[in-house]
């Protein structure tokens, strides 16, 4: 707004109507200014304050209102130390100079002054709102009071400003008045929680990482159907009849299927394939895939669980043996033995350090945690099909491909694991080749899967004999690698058959109690639920994993 709409008349005011000037010149400031002017609302808010100090200054000097007492060239202002200083410059009332009159960074306020140019005013203080806030920041916006006939002690000035910048404050939070540019600090807890509540739940992205955080949490959840039979011992195992679900998804043949050793978790359901991929699946309710793992470039061969249930052991056609981490799907280890590997096996006192088997003469005991070879067990033989830790894991053994004319004396052989030592390799005199092993969960005694289409009972303990009054018949092996198991509480001993079938047999008098037509292809595995009885895995040849129960 220009001042010159309000009349010549203002600036021609006499010396007794200087508190109305005064005021008029403060609403003038106000209305020209963008920018918070605590001071000058104050002093408008003050005039009762004013008029009464006018008052008693009036009752003490009537006479010297308007030639003053003190020096003419005197002039009165407010600083920011609340002192007076004399000014050289005169009080005469001067129309070329304008109303508001800069002395460094002070500024005084002269009522009977003129306007130079208003236009070079506004451009000077309204067009440049940055350094008008510095500058009112810097000197308080301090105002000349006119001429009295004493000093203004601190003591009758401090009031007044502080009412002053307590108004001024009061205005700027009625009015809602804030410089440009300048934003209100927010507490960094406030900004945090405003961010989570602002993002939208139904963006893709979030639901994306929502999706992946739901899927990787496969090791904290617990079945429905697992959890009543968890307070409670495992009951008497069962011969599964029906079929529950069939999991598709490996694009080979399945090698083996085995459930995982830890009761809470006991719904997952490990897979390894020749595709080069080994899986791990929710076997007891929606039978999905939790999660595909790559990490090997070769056919996996053989695959089994940690105790502890959080990683997985897995055996390769890419020479290589790998420890791989359930949750995330990382490696943790991957150890090179320089051979095609056919099985694995982890020590039952120390899981940390497992043996691998394979296209090699030579068994290579591995620790995980040095990723160094710790023994080394040769044999002279062709290639290692199974290895099997007898209780203790003091002995172990292992089923090769090496048959003789005459005789196996190698096909079967005992190993003492500190030593390295042979303790026998005169335990199977027959000319079948074992491509499994299994070790019962009770009794001193073990069986052979054989390729003369029966599985053979031995003796955990030396000199290992064999039982030749009880064998396990029915089933057909004909050269693929069918693995046995027996059940948790060793009552039923189950197998695979290269017709398709599973074979349940009583353990104690090896009989042939059920036969499950499961598959089309040759079932390579059999692996009994570890918690809920009566349920079981099947693979076969064509790549199909089936549970039943």
């Amino acid at each position: 707004m220009i001042l010159r709409d309000f009349g010549p008349d203002v600036f021609n005011a006499q010396s007794s109507d200087i508190d109305g000037l005064t005021r008029l010149q403060v609403h003038l400031y106000k209305v020209s200014h963008h920018v918070e002017m605590s001071s000058l609302v104050a002093y408008e808010d003050s005039e009762s304050e004013d008029d009464s100090l006018n008052q008693t200054e009036e009752e003490r000097a009537p006479a010297s209102v308007q030639t003053g007492s003190c020096e003419p060239n005197q002039e009165v202002r407010v600083c920011d130390s609340f002192e007076v200083t004399p000014s050289p410059h005169s009080f005469t009332p001067d129309p070329e100079r304008s109303v508001f009159q800069h002395h460094g960074s002070r500024s005084s306020l002269h009522p009977h002054s003129r306007p130079q140019s208003w236009f070079d005013w506004e451009r000077k203080y309204c067009g440049d709102d940055t350094a008008q806030e510095k500058h009112f920041r810097d000197t308080a916006a301090p105002l000349s009071l006119r001429a009295t006939q004493r000093k203004i002690t601190p003591q009758q000035t401090l009031p007044l400003m502080a009412q002053s910048s307590g108004d001024g404050l009061n205005a700027a939070k009625r009015h809602g008045t804030v410089p440009s540019r300048v934003r209100p600090y927010i507490p960094k807890r406030q900004r945090l929680a405003t961010s989570v509540e602002t993002v939208d739940p139904k963006c893709p992205a979030e639901q994306g990482a929502g999706n992946q955080t739901k899927e990787s949490q496969i090791l904290s959840e617990v079945s429905v159907r697992i959890k009543p039979y968890l307070p409670h011992k495992p009951s008497t195992a069962g011969i599964p009849r029906r079929l529950l679900m069939s999991l598709e998804g490996h694009q080979g043949p399945v090698n083996t299927v085995q459930w995982c050793p830890v009761p809470h978790l006991s719904h997952l359901l490990l897979s390894a394939s020749m595709d080069k991929t080994f899986k791990v699946w929710d076997g007891a309710e929606s039978g999905r895939c939790l999660r595909a793992y790559t990490c090997h470039s070769g056919a996996v061969r053989d695959a089994c669980w940690t105790p502890c249930g959080r990683h997985l052991l897995t055996g390769s056609f890419d020479n290589s043996a790998v420890i791989t981490d359930v949750e995330t799907g990382q490696q943790v280890v991957k150890l090179n033995n320089q051979f095609k590997v056919m099985c694995v096996v982890l020590h039952p006192s120390n899981p940390d350090v497992f043996l691998c088997g394979g296209y090699s003469s030579v068994v290579k005991a591995w620790d995980s945690r040095s990723c160094k070879v710790v023994n080394m067990y040769k044999a002279g033989i062709q290639q290692t099909l199974d290895i099997l830790f007898l209780r203790g894991g003091v002995d172990f053994i292992t089923s090769t491909d090496c048959v003789s004319r005459d005789s196996a004396d190698r096909t079967l052989v005992a190993w003492d694991y500190q030593t390295t030592a042979k303790v026998s390799n005169q335990i199977y005199h027959e000319r079948y080749t074992c491509p499994s092993l299994a070790l019962h969960p009770l009794e001193e005694s073990f069986v052979a899967q054989t390729n003369g289409n029966y599985m053979a009972v031995f003796s955990s303990q030396q000199p290992y004999r064999m039982n030749k009054r009880r064998r396990y018949e029915g089933h057909k092996v004909e050269g693929y690698a069918v693995q046995c198991e027996f059940s948790l509480d060793g009552t039923i001993l189950a197998s695979g058959s290269s017709t398709g079938s599973a074979h349940f047999y009583d353990c104690h008098n090896a009989r042939l109690l059920h036969t499950l037509h499961a598959h089309s292809q040759p079932c390579l595995c059999v692996s009994q639920h570890p918690v809920l009885p009566a349920t079981a895995a099947t693979c076969d040849w064509a790549g199909e994993i089936k549970v039943w129960h």
